[in-house]
């Protein structure tokens, strides 16, 4: 029997890969048991296009039990941290233990019971149907009752800043409600802690993953926003964190931007110089020609820095590449591997490996 002939009476395991297709609805939660239960009660076991849907909490520290409550209230996967690591490493824990736990499709969404857990099906359709690769659930932010004016407009500036910031058309960046293809979850990777929803979107751009946005329903709040203390410091966090990830992943468009701002008046004091010294009174204008040439001289330093980090940033998508691939292996190698051993007769547990 040749290595490409499968074991006499043993199932088509690719063809059995193909038929099935598991969802997994990931929860991030910190200190969610009063709430857990709830939220959970919501959620579907059954979803159009999946065989299979499983439910997975990544318990982020907390320290009032969610983690029991989740697997009292028959979660399938519970990743527990050790200590408090913040929401974004908190979600990218989920997209790996979905990964591993074999997801085809992953869906995160809030332990507060925001979103409306109805609405998971058109949240993964254009990712069964193709069209997209990661969907963000727009939020009716104008008919949001709890919403004061000043909130929808941020949520609406916010969302219009990370357009242009990442060349896609989310209507609502700071949405946690959304769907994520195998493909897409392998390739992205947070490097902040605040929050995941701005730079993956961000990412998503830079990488050229085909992103959508659904309309989704949302529930009445049940308890005040952990990351929105007040307005002033989520606009402050919010700023703080779309400007890191553009210099991040767009380092030259930034430091261009920087370099022209100091080059400009630079060129201004030499070109009023020259016109001056051209007049005949030049010579008691060299100050002119001194500041000039300092802030073009300056401006022509950060324009090599942005040409430096611009380099860092390809290096640095290039190892994301590499990294998702080297993951994509793996959990393939994996996947294999179990299947194979399921797929076996009664009794024979050996694998492939075995010799």
């Amino acid at each position: 029997m040749t290595g490409n002939q499968a074991r006499p009476g043993a199932p088509d395991i690719v063809s059995a890969r193909r038929r099935a297709r598991k969802l997994i609805i990931q929860i991030p939660c910190r200190d969610e048991a009063e709430q857990l239960p709830a939220t959970l009660a919501d959620l579907p076991r059954c979803v159009p296009g999946f065989d299979l849907v499983e439910w997975l909490v990544i318990d982020d520290g907390s320290t009032d039990g969610t983690a029991q409550v989740a697997r009292t209230n028959g979660v399938d996967h519970v990743v527990t941290l050790p200590h408090n690591q913040g929401l974004a490493r908190a979600f990218m824990a989920g997209l790996e233990a979905s990964l591993r736990a074999g997801a085809d499709v992953i869906v995160n969404t809030d332990a507060d019971n925001q979103y409306r857990a109805a609405c998971i099906p058109a949240l993964t359709a254009p990712v069964l149907e193709g069209r997209a690769q990661i969907v963000v659930g727009a939020r009716p932010i104008a008919e949001i009752a709890h919403f004061s004016p000043i909130k929808r407009m941020l949520q609406r500036l916010g969302s219009w800043v990370v357009q242009k910031a990442s060349g896609t058309r989310v209507a609502d960046a700071p949405s946690g409600f959304r769907a994520f293809d195998r493909q897409a979850a392998m390739r992205l990777y947070v490097f902040g802690n605040y929050t995941y929803t701005l730079e993956t979107i961000i990412q998503a751009g830079v990488l050229g993953l085909p992103i959508l946005s659904v309309p989704v329903e949302v529930n009445p709040p049940t308890r005040p926003s952990r990351l929105i203390r007040s307005v002033p410091a989520y606009v402050w966090r919010s700023a703080q964190t779309i400007f890191r990830i553009v210099v991040l992943y767009k380092p030259l468009r930034v430091f261009s931007l920087a370099a022209g701002i100091l080059a400009l008046p630079g060129v201004l004091a030499f070109a009023r110089f020259l016109f001056l010294y051209a007049a005949g009174g030049g010579a008691g204008n060299v100050q002119s020609l001194v500041i000039g040439a300092a802030l073009i001289a300056a401006g022509a330093v950060v324009f090599i820095g942005g040409l430096l980090a611009d380099l860092i940033a390809a290096n640095r998508t290039l190892l994301a590449e590499i990294r998702g691939r080297m993951l994509e292996r793996e959990l393939d190698r994996d996947r294999d591997r179990s299947e194979y051993v399921n797929a076996g007769p009664e009794g024979d547990q050996a694998g492939p490996d075995r010799r």
